[in-house]
């Protein structure tokens, strides 16, 4: 077989040496791309742990706040039950007032006539006992015999006690 011409080998030369440098050239290429794909890989995990631990506190914030709004729950249950039994002891306290209220209110209407009585019975207290004088003949003008009581019985004279005016009121 017959060598190559020269000129074809320069050629194949120049070929395999434009391959060689076009491999470079993207291994170069490569190297690069895995670096900025090797740091951009580390920011995102930089980034996912970032996030994470944001996450876990946004978590942990969360459960706090759960924690201190039951305890604020319970705290204003147990207001409200406070308040309540509260409410039903002034509801009670109040029947009972307005009770007394109707009992007082009856004692005002009533009061006119029994100072009215109570002035009567001051001025017979203070007119004193009749003089002595024969029981068997009342004075003149004088009161009379006893009378019977109003349950339609005789009187009998020897049970009656002399009256006498004073108040104890």
């Amino acid at each position: 077989m017959s060598a190559p011409p020269a000129l074809q080998i320069r050629e194949a030369n120049a070929h395999l040496a434009a391959v060689h440098r076009r491999a470079a050239e993207l291994e170069a290429r490569l190297d690069a791309a895995e670096r900025t794909m090797h740091a951009q890989a580390e920011r995102l995990a930089l980034h996912d742990q970032h996030l994470r631990a944001a996450l876990d506190e946004l978590g942990s914030a969360k459960d706090r706040e759960i924690a201190t709004l039951q305890e604020q729950l319970m705290t204003s249950e147990a207001t409200v039950h406070s308040l309540q039994a509260a409410v039903q002891q002034r509801d009670e306290l109040i029947r009972q007032l307005q009770h007394r209220a109707e009992l007082l209110q009856d004692i005002c209407r009533h009061r006119p006539p029994l100072a009215g009585l109570l002035a009567a019975l001051a001025e017979a207290e203070r007119l004193g006992p009749l003089p002595a004088s024969n029981p068997s003949r009342p004075p003149p003008g004088g009161p009379g015999p006893p009378l019977a009581n109003s349950t339609g019985e005789e009187a009998d004279s020897d049970h009656l006690q002399p009256a006498v005016f004073g108040t104890t009121v």
